[in-house]
């Protein structure tokens, strides 16, 4: 089953207090699953991946084989696919999950877009930081 997984995380202050979120859904657009997750002090960047990790496991937990996930942070992608490389050391763990997490899936895309293409993951950051939604 192919899934589409829109993720996003984001941070106050950068470092500052950060969330993460994830929109799961249908090629079609029907959405399965929202989620979101605080995740207390971090920097943009760690609150992506963990945006990344949390679609991850929510699609894999409605059965995915396949998915397409698409975020705001072009970073994160481009370090994914191996376009970029991961230099940051805290950054070298959550990179490694984010491999390991896209292993168990048949097949798996991921790539960058606008943050008005991703505007569901970003308002879920927003209102997870806002203290709106747990």
């Amino acid at each position: 089953m192919r899934l589409v997984v829109h993720v996003d995380g984001g941070a106050r202050g950068n470092p500052g207090p950060a969330a993460a979120a994830a929109v799961v859904s249908t090629p079609e657009g029907e959405v399965l699953d929202e989620a979101t997750q605080t995740i207390g002090r971090a920097t943009n960047n760690v609150a992506e991946y963990r945006g990344l990790l949390l679609g991850l496991e929510r699609a894999r937990a409605l059965g995915a084989t396949e998915v397409e996930v698409i975020n705001d942070s072009e970073l994160i992608a481009y370090q994914v696919t191996g376009r970029y490389k991961v230099k940051h050391a805290d950054m070298k763990p959550l990179h490694a999950q984010a491999l390991a997490a896209l292993a168990d899936f048949e097949r798996w895309s991921i790539r960058p877009v606008k943050r008005a293409e991703n505007a569901d993951a970003d308002a879920l950051v927003n209102q997870a930081l806002d203290g709106e939604r747990e």
